[in-house]
């Protein structure tokens, strides 16, 4: 059997506020509906998704976007979202298609000023075993520095399997200076940077989609259309990944 491939996304929605100020949940709907949903996703992952003080409660409508992408929404059991009015943890929210069998999920909790946090889902696809994380981490360079030590330091801990991670990483540097070296993170991990910041005019490459698995990612692209510039200052990114039982 060959190795499956996979389409995923990451977009962080900056709480539905969009370039003209306006806050409006609407309008990211509308973006992942007609934009998003037709690439055929396997994996969908949102940063800034909730409130940004606490409750950190909802913005969107997730069933809708399960209904619209074909993909379902995995953080259900209040263990893997900040609280009872939240749809995600600390604003990362992970959408999957049925081609997944989860196996485990953690939400992890990174130190800094600005609470910031992790989602990590374990699953098999095509008997593959796949660990799939989304993360929003610090605007500070040192902080981010600890996030991913944070993020290495749980990786060290759990079964070894390739590692996809998706979000905004808020690192604008091309190849990410010390915080994705391999004695910070405990592994390599591998994927071109895009510009998706600000949506208008992108020159910033803050959102990643990276993986352990050396020349895994292809067709890493930032996608741009009215919708999404008038939804959010950021644009998505869109990548396929192949998946392997070897990393």
């Amino acid at each position: 059997m060959s190795n499956p491939e996979l389409r995923c996304a990451t977009w962080n929605i900056h709480r539905a506020k969009g370039l003209d100020g306006l806050v409006d949940a609407d309008r990211v709907i509308t973006a992942i509906k007609t934009d998003l949903a037709p690439l055929g996703l396997d994996i969908l992952a949102l940063q800034e998704a909730d409130e940004e003080r606490r409750p950190h409660a909802r913005i969107l409508d997730v069933k809708r976007i399960a209904e619209l992408t074909g993909l379902t929404y995995t953080q259900e059991s209040r263990d893997l979202r900040w609280g009872s009015q939240s749809d995600g943890f600390l604003g990362n929210i992970l959408f999957l298609s049925d081609r997944f069998q989860r196996t485990h999920a953690d939400v992890i909790d990174l130190p800094g000023h600005c609470h910031r946090g992790a989602l990590a889902i374990e699953t098999r696809v095509a008997s593959c075993p796949l660990r799939i994380m989304t993360l929003h981490l610090s605007l500070s360079q040192p902080l981010r520095i600890i996030q991913m030590r944070t993020i290495g330091q749980y990786l060290r801990r759990r079964p070894l399997m390739q590692t996809l991670m998706l979000g905004d990483f808020n690192e604008w540097r091309p190849r990410g200076g010390l915080m994705f070296h391999r004695r910070i993170v405990g592994t390599t991990l591998e994927g071109p940077a895009r510009a998706t910041f600000p949506s208008k005019r992108p020159f910033l490459s803050l959102d990643r989609i990276l993986t352990d698995l050396p020349k895994a990612l292809s067709e890493v692209k930032a996608i741009s259309s009215a919708n999404f510039l008038s939804a959010s200052d950021h644009l998505p990114l869109t990548a396929v990944v192949k998946v392997s039982k070897r990393i």
